[in-house]
């Protein structure tokens, strides 16, 4: 394996690994996988955002996180990790989102290009190993992240951040099927810190085309950019039973989509992080807007690790909120994200489906793409 050296991008010093088909930058300081770019055809797009005070002088004064953010990152423990937990204070998203990771090394061979990366976490004592693997002939990324050696509850996921074009509507978000889906039950943001949200506090739904408003009435969820000047957050639990779980963006206007695949029984909810100009506090400052995070998570909304560990409205029905560290069986996480070229007419996605040596994404219209991934990977170790 060689050990290249890091280069500077977007502010950060950052790994980079080519394949024929993806280019991708991992910063040391939380891992933060961005910008990525996918080559369909002659052209190449990059879905991932990058914050908007990454290379200003200000950003030295932000939280790691805050610095670095970009991109897909691994967060363990998800989410703000205000409360304490057994005397455990972890940083937001936990140490992986906010530390600086070392290098493992970089391995070419004829069918894919890796990065493997390694942090030993000082808070909850173990280790992650984070795999980067970008197969040839792919318009994909496939990620593995393995905590050995600690003990006890967790909660983990991945924080895809993506940047919509500035037209209303220019994306169509879509999901797998899920079995409940609520927004967040608290003030998300709040107007005396300058912050401002749009949702019903605690609102059930069914369909992300009609959520209810605090002021009255639904809006769509699944067209974005939208709702110009609020912060929201809803979380959605798969349905486990499902092979595989997916979410998937459609830019129709760029005739591709962007998809990400999990195994629901790992990662059982998604939260949409809908960030469209809301937050008025620095670094924020009313420009973090178009960005929608994509969130797949085992935990509870975006709280942390004391409130998922508590018994909440999901743990009651039985619904994971926290996986359980064994310091004698690594936990495995397992990951792939990618994008695919449309046809014209191809309207938003369905329906993503296991298909010969890959997937197929079915658009409402009927209009059809496929992908090559190797599926297998989402219950490897």
């Amino acid at each position: 394996m060689s050990k290249p050296s890091l280069q500077m991008v977007h502010g950060q010093p950052s790994w980079i690994v080519r394949s024929s088909h993806v280019h991708a930058c991992l910063t040391r300081l939380g891992g933060h996988l961005g910008p990525v770019g996918f080559r369909l055809g002659r052209r190449t797009v990059s879905p991932f955002s990058v914050a908007p005070w990454a290379e200003e002088p200000e950003a030295r004064g932000t939280i790691p996180l805050l610095r670095a953010l970009r991109g897909d990152f691994f967060c363990a423990p998800f989410g703000g990790n205000g409360t304490p937990w057994r005397g455990e204070r972890h940083p937001p998203h936990g140490e992986p989102a906010g530390a600086n990771w070392r290098l493992a090394g970089i391995e070419h061979a004829d069918d894919a290009v890796t990065l493997r990366a390694r942090m030993d976490l000082r808070l909850r004592r173990g280790r992650v190993d984070k795999i980067v693997r970008l197969p040839e002939g792919e318009t994909a990324v496939y990620q593995r992240h393995v905590i050995s050696g600690a003990r006890g509850p967790m909660t983990l996921g991945h924080h895809a951040m993506l940047k919509f074009p500035d037209e209303p509507g220019s994306g169509v978000v879509s999901t797998s099927r899920f079995t409940r889906a609520q927004v967040f039950p608290g003030a998300f943001e709040s107007p005396e810190n300058r912050g401002y949200s749009a949702l019903k506090a605690g609102a059930l739904f069914r369909s992300l085309d009609r959520v209810p408003l605090a002021a009255g009435g639904t809006t769509d969820l699944s067209i974005y950019p939208a709702r110009r000047g609020y912060e929201d957050l809803v979380m959605l639990t798969a349905d486990a039973a499902l092979p595989f779980a997916w979410n998937a963006v459609t830019f129709a206007g760029q005739r591709y989509a962007w998809f990400a695949l999990r195994d629901p029984r790992a990662l059982r909810h998604t939260v949409l992080w809908i960030s469209n100009g809301g937050r008025h506090y620095a670094p924020w400052n009313g420009r973090h807007t178009g960005v929608m995070g994509i969130e797949d998570i085992t935990g509870y909304f975006h709280l942390g690790l004391a409130e998922s560990v508590r018994a909440n409205p999901l743990s009651r029905r039985g619904i994971p909120t926290t996986v359980r560290l064994n310091p004698r069986q690594p936990t495995v996480v397992n990951y792939i994200m990618g994008a695919v070229e449309l046809p014209v007419g191809f309207d938003r996605v369905a329906d993503i489906r296991a298909a010969k040596n890959g997937i197929e994404l079915v658009a409402a219209s009927g209009k059809r793409a496929r992908a090559e991934v190797d599926l297998a990977w989402l219950g490897g170790s």
